[in-house]
This record gives structure tokens, C-alpha cells and sequence, in this order.
């Protein structure tokens, strides 16, 4: 009790200046002779509040009777100076105090400065305060309505008018008031029942005219600010439609367009409009997928339930209102504490229950349940006496006097030569084609490298292979005209046998001459195959040639060790494309829609480009240009043709014959494509096929386009996207495969597009697609090409395809090119999907040194490694990570003979194979999102997920734990590789519960991966992984085999679909090259885990694993962006977007000053503090 006594003492004596001055002017309100008196103390206490922070302070702090002295005598005063003198002093308060609106109201401040105004409107000089006042005062919700009430609406409307050069300044605050008030909903009505947004277009017009000089563009901002607020409601939106409000905006943004200094007024103008442009319906029957898959079992609840049970008339694509109701939602409670939200910020999606959070070893099945996954692991009961075992020196490989190369991953300074091995110009089938299963005994073709003598050295042979395959083969190319006569490859009628060197399954026959593309350098492995293409004319294939690679880091490798160059620079080895076999694992593979197409780079396979491709720089104002295009439409309705020329919902619908119209297909493995309309005679609208057995996931696109003239820059534009941003937005372009280049020896999928944008467009999704929500928006990607070739077959992907037919090429390339005596490889089958796929499940080790006990032991006590792939069959980055990992481990590398002679891995590559096979973004064939199932998967609904989790089961409940757990997946919305892990200690820290989190013991072994991956690949990002557990994630693949299978390892693997902010690929946009690197380096990263976790090598160095430093304390925010539409894998990511991609949500984002420029925070770290760098796109 002494000390409070003490402290207001204390305060009393340093500003005993100002309580005294109170006090006087307290004792002198009552008595109107005093008006000498009261001005002169007024106007000392303004000069204290406007010189000392700390009077400011004392006069709000709480217990403080200053505000109710001042607004007393305020309001009995009838001397103007002491007026304009508490007046000042008010306003000078605002800033000291956040409450100040609260406080005005309590005190009774609103009626008074309302009235003061009312009684001096032309007192420009007294309205100038009370209108600063009621600005701060409106900012409060209650106060608003409160208000409005009052008839201060109308007031500011006797205020604000047409243009004049007096009282410019009057105005302008006037309409900052005004704008702040009609964020009422109450007031906002209020406005349009008085014609005031009529009004507010006619004043706008008017200083537009006149401001020549635009000295006034803020009060011209002032006057949009207003019209921004009152066309929140769905009232006002029709007011200012029916006010030709549109067609005026328009106009005068498009004047303003010229002047820079004006953008503020040109961002706001599109923000309005894109509020105010009337929703469309999608152009479909229904948004459900055009495809139907029954389902063995119908979920009791659920998305896919709902979407079961609604009624067929029903309109699942727009609701009778497309926006939310205008219901008054003004709370006359208080919302005091708005300010202090910020800092008081609480996520309640991370987990806080130490209990939840610690791992919980759960069988979850019996023992004798679990036996039935006995079978997958023979490799702990083998004795492998049947084997021809080898010693443990290496030796050469010799395969009936050819040379087999060893199949690794090129590092991504290496340029992947030899991978178009098998290219063709033309579909040619297999002759006597044999089925899958004699590939065993077979050698393919590409792999007759060369017949020259073996050298007994590994060294030697791989040197010979890298100089052979440096200098890549010629090819044949076809002209221009030709590619015309390419049409897709038919499944469907092709003759059981075909004549030797004849082309079969074509559906067009053309005789087209051929240009032979010449080539000097030598290429002794070429052979003339003799196929016969278009009309008879033989053609000779080989590798091609016409284009030269050269490698980055030559030089920097010589002087490495040869093992550390083996970890490090993987060389180039013999191509797992084989366009025959890939023909012949197609016919194998289910599809709903029954797909009798393949698509051209599927078949010609890809290769990484030899040159690097940047992340795009963003043009400025190209955002505003593409709305105000859209805007046009509603503007200049007839200059729209709105011409259907692609539907897979009427499989009646003819292609139209027109020259100049682009012909699309997307009926091929993995295609995504629904309808396209013609908008304009060279932009089109394309819609985007849900996921099947659902009504939205809409992101993944693969379709092909043909009939194109070059030179003519065509938009196209995906129309009903739903993730609130995109990398589309930070340099990111989609990506073309030309059939054309592919046959002038460039066959590689390439960023393409300029002008790429994406944001919010006037397409409404209906509350059925959004689980509830009315008033949504779907989303445009819009990017515009000019093809290079005439008539040329041209295919656009959302990233780099990987089809489940490649998987299984790859898989049986793979196992027919692997030496039995080094490496112990079986492909197994998990179990089939639901459409009748086998689930490929690999097994990878070393061959025991021999079958004495010994090494058998060995041999079995190996650690397993568990990784998995592509549950979610948007992220095709995944899968090319995956085709790293898995060549890596099959090479003849040392550093890979040594990783498999530590670990056994179990991989299942794929495990979504029917949503990758259909075109799903997201789900599987059961409509739900299969990372999301792991904890009761359904094995009727999820077998996948259900017998990987057995799996891992049983290695549980044999004791056979595996020292990691790593799903590779794919990332929108960020940048670099990351991974996100579990931590029971850095989860409780980020609850801002730090006794909690001291308390908590933990073994921070499941930051070395990440550490040591942050140290050697290049494409890894540190600063970006999380180790934090949310409730939104725990039914997900790493949180359950952490929690319930007890694997403290157990990670989320992400690679960007964007590119690189940081390390060696900073700005630039990342490929296949990179991803596979990123799957060998994972491998690299395995062999030092093992070492430094190894009881005789343990010693790990003190900076690998500095877990303090990396919790730095930092206010990063981990949210879960988890929502019905597309949940995320992901924290929150928290991204600034200034010309924003939403338009009309709840919580608008204004815009800034220089709104079109790229945002200052491009994406922020956000859980692993180890420094809080934000990098710039």
C-alpha cells in the first residue's frame, strides 16, 4: 500500500503543473465570466499536450478526471477560442490513447462534438477539429451506429461537394469520417436509401474534371475511400450499378493510368469494380467432377456424404443469393480490445496437451492381423542360400560383353545427356512387343551403350560412359508443316502384331516430306531402327545431338576426393525412358474415364533444358491491366464471342473447323482440362475438372493445344481456382512442352508466359462448394503465350508431369538394369486402389557380403528407412524428388553401395496412384484427401494408406523401428525445400509457454537431418522448416508415425513448385534437375545421419545441432491456413500481397501507396527461428 502512495506522489510532483491547471479549469466551468480565464488555461494545458508525451499520457491514464474536465467545460463554454483551444487538446490525446473512442462515448464527447458541428458548419475553422474528432471516434464500430443514429451521415454530406480550390482540407477529413462511418452496415443503407452513392459519383467525376493538376488526389482518394465502404453491402454494390458507377470508374482509371502519382486512385478504382462486377455462374451443368467413380463404401459423414446425398435437381454450382446477407451485425459490445489482439496473438490450431503431443506407441491391430504384411519383408527371414553372392570389393559388371552403365541422377550443374535416348518421331509400337513380366531376362536396347572392351576399373568405365554420353546423338527432325500430321497416339484398335518398321495406331495418314536435320559430331552408339514413319519413309533414331552441354563445376569436382565426389557430383548414366515399354504399361492402367490417348511428352519423355530458366520478374501494374480487361466485359458486352470449343461434359460436342481457333484436349493420363470458351478471337476462358467424387480441389491442369499461329499472343486464363494466392503471383510460370521442339531435339518441358497474375475474379462458388459459406469467389491464373511454331502440338502443365504409367516404367527399368549380386531390389504390390492399380512397394538394400551367419545378421539388423511419395497427385515435384532418391540408390555409386549396405529402405512411390492416373489435384478416387486419413484409414476407402500404416505397424511390433520416416510432397505457396518435423518442446514455446516448454526433456536428434540437408543441398532452406505439431495436421502421415508408430524422425518433405530465394539457385525457378538432386542429396544427407548417430562414430559437431540458437525468441506467427476448400500441409503462410488477389472479403486489404510493386514480404519465416530473414522474390 506505501508503494502505490509513493508512486502517485511521485507522479503528482512531476506534473503537478497540469493537475493544477485541471483543477482551475474544473473550478472556473461552471461561471461564464471567467471566459478570459478559462482560454488562458486552455490554452497552457494545450501547449503541455502538444510539447510532453508524458502530459498526453496523464491526462488518459486511467483514474485521470482531465477528459470529463475538459469536455464539461467544453460543452458550457461559449467562448470560441476555449473551444478550438479543448478542441486541439482532444486531438492531441488520440494519439496517447488507443481507447480514446471507448473512452469519448462513456464521457458523452459524441453528442457534443456532433452538436458543435451541427451549430458552426459554416465555421470552418471549429468543424476542422470535430471533424478530426469524429474520425477517431467512428473507427469504433458502436460509436459508428451510435452516430449515425444522430443523422451524421447527412451532416457530412452538407460538408462534402463538388470541387472547389477553399477548404480542400476539410473536405478531405470530412470524407475520411465518411468512409469510416459507412463501414457500418447500418450506415451504409442509410447512404443508399438518400441517394448518396449517386451523389458521391457525381462529386468524384467533378474533381476529376477539374484537377488538372491533381493537387487534390486526396480528396479524390477520400471520395473512393467512401464509395469502397459503401459498396460493402450488397445495397450499395446495386447502387452503384444501377448509378452506371462501373462504366464512370472505368473511365476515369483509365485516364488516370498515364500519371504515376495516381495509382493510389487507380487501385481503388479496380478494387470497387471487381467488389461491384455482378457474380457469374460457372458455365457448367454441375461443379461436381465430369467423371463418376462409385464408391465400395459411401462415408457416413463428411464432404463426400453431403455431396452423396444431395438431391440431382439441386444447383450445386451458384446459390439464389451470391453474396452473404446483409444482416446488421453491429455488436453493442465492446471491442476495446481489438488493438491489443495483435500482441496478445494466441493460434489455437498448435496442439498445447503435453499429454497429445507425447508419441504414443499404439498397435492399433493385432499381431495376427499384422501378419499378413510377413510376406513384404523377406528379407528378415532370407538365408540367401541360393544367392550367387559377391565379396566385398566391387568388381566390374559384365552383361554378355556389353557394358551396363550405372543408373544415377545428374547432379543439377550437369546437364542429364543421354536422358531423349528413346525418342521417337512418330508412334511406333513394339514388334512381337513382349508383356511386362519378361523383362527380367531381357536387356533393353538402350542400354547397348557401346561394344567396346571392358576395362577392369570402375573408374575407367564410368569415365567412358561420361564421354560417350557428353556428346548426344543426331536426330532426324521434321519441318514445321509436319507436326500438323502428329496426332495423339490411340490406344484403342492396335493390331496384336505389326509389321516390322511400320507405324501403327495412327488415326490421320499424311505424306509430308521429311528435313533431315544434319550433324557432324560422332555418334558411334546411333543404329538405324528402321521404323517406318508417315508413308513408308525410314527413319533413323538415336540420342540427339545438335546440342551441346557443358558442365558447371568440372573444374571443382577434380580436386575432390573420389569419394566425396561421389556424394557429391552423381554422374549422368543411360535414360529410363523407353517410349515402346511406357506404350505397353499404359494399356495396363486404370482410368475412369477409360483414357485411350497418351500424351506426346509422357511418350518422348523429357529431359532438363540446358539453360537455366529465372524466376519471371513481375511487370508492373499487369494485375490492374488483366481486371481491367474482365472489367471490359461487362462494359463492352458485344466485343465478347462466349464460344464453347472444348467440353467433356457433352461428349457430343463437335471441335469447331475454324483455322484461327485453338483445338484442346485433355483425355490422356493425368489430364485436367473441363471447358474452354472462346472470350475474344485470342483469349480463352478455361474451367478446371474437379476432383472426382468431389466438388473443388481445382489447381492441377495438364492439357494440350493445338492449331496455333505464331506470333499472335494468346491469354488463357483458369477461371475457377480456389487458393487465396499463388506463387503465380512471386515469378512463377506455367510450363509448355512443344511437340515440335521435341523433334527438333528439345524435347523438355520449358517455363513459359508472360503477364502471369492470379487473383480474385467474378466467378461465385456456392456455399455447397465451400462447406457453408456464401459469397466466395473463385480465383483466375492468367498468363499469356506466343507459340513459336505454326500449327504445333503444344501441351501446358501446372508443374512437371509424372504419370503413374512412368512410375512403373521407371520401377521396371530400373530393376532390369540393377545388378542381383550388389544390390538387393524387389518391387512388391501393397495392395490395388480402388479402380484395380497396384500400389508399387520397393524394397532396397545391399546384397549380404555372403551367406555365412555373420553377414547374414548383419544383413538383417540393417535399419530401415521408410519413405513415401505423392499422396496428393498435384505435386508432381514429389515424384521427381522420389526418381532422385530411387536412382541414387540404384547406382553404382560408391556412396550409394555404402548407404544400402547401412539401411534397408521400404518406399511406396506413389501413393495416390488413382488420382495421379485421373487428374486429380488433391484426393484420391473416395473424394477425400488421403493425408488426412492416417489415423483411421478406412481399408475399403483409403487401402493405400491403410496397408502403408501396416506397414509401419508391423516393423513396430517387430522391434524393427525405422530411424526415419520422410513423405515427399510439394509446396504452392512457398519457396526453396523444407521439411516440417515434430517437437513436443519447440510446439509448447510457440504457445508463448515457457515454464511449459523448460519443463519438457527431449532428445533434438530430429533437427540432424534437416541440419545436415541445410549443409550440402543446395535447394534446402533451414529457416523454413517447422517442427511445431498442430491439430489440424494431426491425422496426417508425419504426425500419426511420430505419435503412434514412436518414430521420433518422421518428417514432411516439401519442394517448391516456384523455385529459389536463397543459396546457390537463388532467383531461379526450380526443375526437374534440381528435384531429382534434391532426392540423391536426401540420400547423401541419410549416409551422414547414419555416421554421426553411428555409438562408434558419435561425435557430432556442436554447430550441426545448436538447438538453443536456432530458437531464437522471435513473434513469428504459426498458423494453419486449414480450411474446408483446400486444406495445407503447411503453418500458415503469412504473405503481404499490396495489389492484392482478394477483393472482397471481410477484412480488406487496403492498398498501398505503390500497390503494384512487389510486396515488401515476399513470405516469412515461420517456425524454425534460426534467423528471421525474409527474402525478397
Amino acid at each position: 500500500m506505501s508503494k502505490l502512495k509513493v508512486v502517485s506522489e511521485k507522479s503528482l510532483t512531476n506534473n503537478s503543473r497540469i493537475v493544477g491547471l485541471l483543477a482551475q479549469l474544473e473550478k472556473i466551468s461552471t461561471e461564464p465570466t471567467e471566459s478570459d480565464t478559462a482560454r488562458y488555461v486552455t490554452s497552457k494545458i494545450l501547449h503541455l499536450a502538444q510539447s510532453q508525451e508524458k502530459t498526453r499520457r496523464e491526462m488518459t491514464a486511467k483514474g485521470s478526471t482531465g477528459m470529463e474536465v475538459l469536455l464539461s467545460t467544453l460543452e458550457n463554454t461559449k467562448d470560441l477560442q476555449t473551444t478550438l483551444n479543448i478542441l486541439s487538446i482532444l486531438v492531441e490525446l488520440v494519439s496517447a490513447d488507443k481507447k480514446f473512442g471507448v473512452k469519448a462515448r462513456i464521457n458523452g464527447a459524441l453528442n457534443i462534438t456532433l452538436n458543435l458541428v451541427k451549430q458552426n458548419l459554416q465555421n470552418h475553422r471549429l468543424v476542422l477539429p470535430c471533424l478530426q474528432l469524429l474520425r477517431v471516434y467512428s473507427a469504433n464500430s458502436v460509436n459508428s451506429v451510435s452516430l449515425g443514429k444522430n443523422g451524421v451521415v447527412e451532416l457530412m454530406f452538407k460538408i462534402v461537394g463538388p470541387f472547389s480550390k477553399k477548404n480542400s482540407g476539410l473536405m478531405k477529413v470530412a470524407l475520411d469520417t465518411l468512409a469510416a462511418l459507412l463501414k457500418s452496415k447500418t450506415n451504409a443503407r442509410r447512404a443508399v436509401d438518400r441517394g448518396y452513392v449517386q451523389v458521391l459519383l457525381t462529386i468524384y467525376v467533378d474533381w476529376h474534371r477539374h484537377d488538372n493538376r491533381h493537387r487534390n488526389m486526396l480528396v479524390r482518394k477520400g471520395i473512393l475511400q467512401s464509395l469502397k465502404s459503401v459498396t460493402n453491402i450488397k445495397l450499395g454494390r446495386k447502387a452503384f450499378i444501377d448509378a452506371n458507377g462501373m462504366k464512370i470508374l472505368y473511365n476515369t482509371s483509365q485516364e488516370c493510368l498515364a500519371v504515376r502519382t495516381l495509382d493510389p486512385l487507380v487501385n481503388i478504382s479496380s478494387l470497387i469494380m471487381r467488389k461491384c462486377f455482378p457474380k457469374n455462374r460457372l458455365p457448367l451443368p454441375t461443379i461436381k467432377s465430369s467423371f463418376h467413380f462409385q464408391l465400395p463404401v459411401i462415408p457416413a459423414t463428411g464432404p463426400v456424404a453431403q455431396l452423396y446425398s444431395l438431391p440431382p435437381e439441386v444447383d450445386d454450382v451458384v446459390d439464389e443469393s451470391d453474396d452473404n446477407d446483409d444482416i446488421d451485425l453491429e455488436a453493442e459490445t465492446e471491442t476495446e480490445n481489438e488493438d491489443d489482439l495483435d500482441q496478445n496473438f494466441k493460434n489455437d490450431d498448435i496442439e498445447t496437451d503435453i499429454n497429445k503431443l507425447k508419441p504414443q506407441q499404439e498397435p492399433g491391430r493385432t499381431i495376427e492381423e499384422l501378419k499378413m504384411y510377413e510376406h513384404l519383408f523377406p528379407e528378415l527371414v532370407d538365408d540367401f542360400q541360393d544367392y550367387d553372392l559377391i565379396s566385398r570389393e566391387p568388381k566390374p559388371l559384365v552383361f554378355e560383353g556389353k557394358v551396363r552403365g550405372p543408373i544415377v541422377v545428374p547432379t543439377a550443374g550437369e546437364e542429364a545427356a543421354g536422358n531423349s535416348g528413346n525418342l521417337r518421331q512418330g508412334v511406333v509400337m513394339k514388334e512381337n512387343g513382349s508383356p511386362l513380366g519378361d523383362e527380367g531376362d531381357k536387356k533393353p536396347a538402350f542400354m547397348d551403350v557401346a561394344k567396346e572392351d571392358i576395362k577392369e576399373n570402375d573408374r575407367t568405365l564410368q569415365q567412358q560412359l561420361g564421354d560417350q554420353n557428353r556428346t548426344i546423338s543426331s536426330v532426324h527432325g521434321l519441318n514445321n508443316d509436319i507436326v500438323k500430321a502428329l496426332d495423339r497416339i490411340t490406344l484403342q484398335n492396335i493390331p496384336s502384331q505389326t509389321a516390322p518398321g511400320f507405324t501403327a495406331g495412327m488415326k490421320k495418314d499424311y505424306s509430308l516430306p521429311l528435313a533431315v536435320v544434319t550433324c557432324t559430331k560422332a555418334c558411334p552408339h546411333v543404329a538405324a531402327c528402321g521404323n517406318v514413319l508417315f508413308d513408308g519413309r525410314a527413319v533413323q533414331l538415336g540420342k540427339l545431338c545438335c546440342t551441346s552441354v557443358e558442365t558447371e563445376d568440372d573444374e571443382d569436382t577434380e580436386s575432390m576426393s573420389s569419394v566425396e565426389q561421389a556424394s557429391v557430383e552423381v554422374s549422368d548414366g543411360p535414360t529410363l525412358h523407353d517410349s515402346d515399354l511406357y506404350i505397353e504399361i499404359v494399356k495396363n492402367t486404370k482410368s475412369v474415364p477409360e483414357y485411350s490417348e497418351v500424351a506426346y511428352p509422357d511418350y518422348f519423355g523429357h529431359i532438363p533444358p540446358p539453360f537455366k530458366e529465372p524466376i519471371l520478374e513481375r511487370p508492373y501494374g499487369v494485375q490492374r491491366t488483366k481486371i481491367a480487361q474482365d472489367i471490359e466485359r461487362l462494359i463492352h458486352q458485344s466485343d465478347i464471342i462466349d464460344r464453347v470449343v472444348y467440353d467433356l461434359d457433352n461428349p457430343n460436342y463437335t471441335i469447331p473447323e475454324e483455322g484461327d481457333i485453338l483445338k484442346f484436349n485433355s483425355k490422356f493420363e493425368s489430364g485436367n482440362l473441363r471447358k474452354v470458351v472462346q472470350v475474344r478471337k485470342n483469349e480463352y476462358d478455361l474451367i478446371l475438372n474437379s476432383d472426382i467424387n468431389s466438388n473443388h480441389y481445382h489447381q492441377w491442369f495438364y492439357f494440350e493445344v493445338s492449331g496455333m499461329r505464331p506470333g499472335v499472343a494468346y491469354r488463357f486464363n483458369i477461371i475457377n481456382c480456389e487458393k487465396s494466392n499463388s506463387q503465380f503471383n512471386y515469378g512463377m510460370q506455367p510450363l509448355m512442352y512443344s511437340v515440335q521442339e521435341a523433334l527438333n531435339a528439345r524435347p523438355w518441358w520449358t517455363r513459359v508466359g508472360t503477364d502471369i497474375c492470379y487473383y480474385k475474379n467474378h466467378f461465385s462458388r456456392s456455399s455447397v462448394a465451400t462447406g457453408g459459406q456464401k459469397g466466395k469467389s473463385y480465383y483466375t491464373i492468367t498468363f499469356t503465350v506466343n507459340f513459336p511454331h505454326k500449327d504445333d502440338v503444344c501441351y501446358f502443365a501446372y508443374h512437371y508431369p509424372y504419370t503413374y504409367s512412368t512410375l512403373q516404367m521407371h520401377l521396371q527399368k530400373l530393376e532390369s538394369a540393377h545388378n542381383p549380386q550388389q544390390i538387393y531390389f524387389r518391387k512388391d504390390v501393397l495392395c490395388e486402389t480402388l479402380s484395380g492399380n497396384s500400389c508399387p512397394l520397393v524394397t532396397i538394400t545391399a546384397m549380404p557380403e555372403s551367406n555365412y551367419y555373420e553377414h547374414i545378421c548383419q544383413f538383417r539388423n540393417r535399419p530401415y528407412v521408410f519413405l513415401s511419395a505423392r499422396v496428393h497427385p498435384g505435386e508432381t515435384n514429389a515424384s521427381w524428388v522420389m526418381k532422385g532418391t530411387l536412382e541414387y540408390l540404384m547406382s553404382n555409386n560408391p556412396t550409394a553401395q555404402s548407404l544400402r549396405e547401412c539401411y534397408i529402405f521400404k518406399i511406396v512411390p506413389m501413393l495416390n496412384p488413382d488420382g495421379v492416373i485421373n487428374g486429380n489435384h488433391r484426393c484420391s478416387l473416395s473424394g477425400e484427401d488421403l493425408n488426412r486419413q492416417w489415423q483411421s484409414p478406412n481399408p475399403d476407402l483409403h487401402p493405400t494408406i491403410y496397408h502403408a500404416k501396416g506397414l509401419l505397424q508391423y516393423l513396430a511390433a517387430v522391434k524393427r523401428l525405422p530411424l526415419v520416416y520422410c513423405d515427399y510432397h510439394g509446396h504452392s505457396r512457398k519457396k526453396n525445400v523444407f521439411m516440417y518435423g515434430c517437437s513436443i518442446k519447440e510446439t509448447v514455446w510457440h504457445t508463448n509457454n515457457n515454464a511449459a516448454s523448460c519443463d519438457v526433456v527431449e532428445d533434438v536428434g530430429y533437427r540432424t537431418l534437416p541440419k545436415i540437408l541445410s549443409h550440402i543441398a543446395p535447394a534446402f532452406c533451414m529457416s523454413s522448416c517447422s517442427f511445431v505439431v498442430e491439430k489440424s495436421k494431426e491425422s496426417t502421415a508425419r504426425v500419426v508415425v511420430w505419435r503412434e508408430i514412436g518414430v521420433q524422425r518422421s518428417y514432411t518433405m516439401e519442394s517448391t513448385l516456384c523455385g529459389c530465394d536463397q543459396g546457390k539457385y537463388k532467383g531461379l525457378q526450380i526443375g526437374t534437375r534440381e528435384l531429382e538432386e534434391m532426392g540423391a542429396k536426401f540420400c547423401v544427407g541419410l549416409l551422414r545421419l547414419k555416421r554421426l548417430t553411428s555409438p562408434l562414430e558419435y561425435s557430432m559437431p556442436s554447430s550441426l545441432l545448436d538447438f538453443e540458437n536456432d530458437l531464437i525468441e522471435s513473434s513469428c506467427k504459426v498458423t494453419s491456413p486449414t480450411t474446408y476448400v483446400l486444406d495445407e500441409d503447411e503453418p500458415r503462410f503469412l504473405e503481404e500481397v499490396d495489389y492484392s488477389a482478394e477483393s472482397n472479403d471481410e477484412l480488406d486489404i487496403e492498398f498501398a501507396e505503390n500497390a503494384d510493386y512487389e510486396p515488401s514480404t515476399q513470405e516469412e519465416v515461420l517456425s524454425d527461428s534460426e534467423s528471421s530473414r525474409t527474402y525478397l522474390p
